[in-house]
């Protein structure tokens, strides 16, 4: 190794692996910092880990191994999700080249990292003593609450045998879900309905004219936003000025 070392790059130029799987480990967790990024929604920090961790950096073969340890909290109002994770590097050994690369020895480094997030804050981390945990708990996702795939047929068909006295009885009962809200009303002989997962920013909004079309009035995504107009028929009766 050492005829090889002054052959091809120079002793002088050998490199620690050690070191280089500690820069390495660094850099990934620098790079989760931005994978995680900047919340918007209130998530529970395990569907966060089971999502937003990955199992390794480049792939199932890759000498760097990142896995979520523990997990805790939400990215909610005055909450925070904390996740510690394990970035396990493993470097082979390279004896350069003869056209002046340096060559580095074989070596390893595992490093923890505990990363919090808040909602509407940036992505936070610091380094951690390393548990002794050999395998650690897998995180599970969660569904999200969403609006069904076939929500518009759903809204659809409900507008079309509705009349203003049943609007709001047939929207409901196209819509059992306990998670999606629904608001309704009789505007200048037209029927307005809007259904949605308030928490998730969905809503669909859709009014049957007087002629009897079936429409979809466009508004600003923002007026969905806490504090604004939220999914309901306002977004067409009344819309923020």
């Amino acid at each position: 190794m050492v005829a090889s070392c002054l052959l091809l790059s120079g002793c002088a130029e050998y490199r620690d692996g050690d070191s280089m799987a500690r820069d390495i480990a660094a850099a990934e967790a620098e790079r989760l910092v931005d994978d995680l990024g900047h919340r918007n929604r209130v998530r529970d920090a395990e569907y966060i880990a089971a999502t937003g961790i990955p199992k390794a950096a480049q792939g199932g073969s890759s000498p760097v191994r990142i896995e979520a340890l523990a997990w805790s909290g939400r990215t909610a109002p005055d909450e925070q999700a904390i996740i510690d994770v394990r970035i396990a590097v493993t470097v082979t050994e390279d004896y350069g080249s003869s056209f002046g690369d340096r060559g580095h020895s074989a070596g390893q480094a595992t490093r923890c990292y505990r990363y919090r997030l808040a909602l509407h804050r940036a992505t936070s981390r610091q380094e951690i003593d390393c548990p002794a945990v050999a395998t650690p708990p897998v995180p599970t996702a969660v569904p999200i609450p969403a609006l069904p795939d076939d929500a518009r047929d759903r809204l659809t068909g409900a507008l079309r045998t509705a009349t203003p006295d049943t609007l709001a009885g047939a929207v409901r009962a196209a819509f059992p879900e306990k998670h999606v809200t629904v608001d309704t009303v009789t505007h200048e002989g037209a029927l307005v309905a809007a259904v949605g997962v308030p928490a998730e920013l969905d809503c669909l909004l859709l009014v049957r004219t007087p002629a009897g079309a079936i429409e979809s009035p466009g508004y600003d995504p923002n007026w969905l936003e806490p504090g604004e107009t939220g999914c309901r028929t306002g977004l067409y009766v009344s819309p923020p000025r």
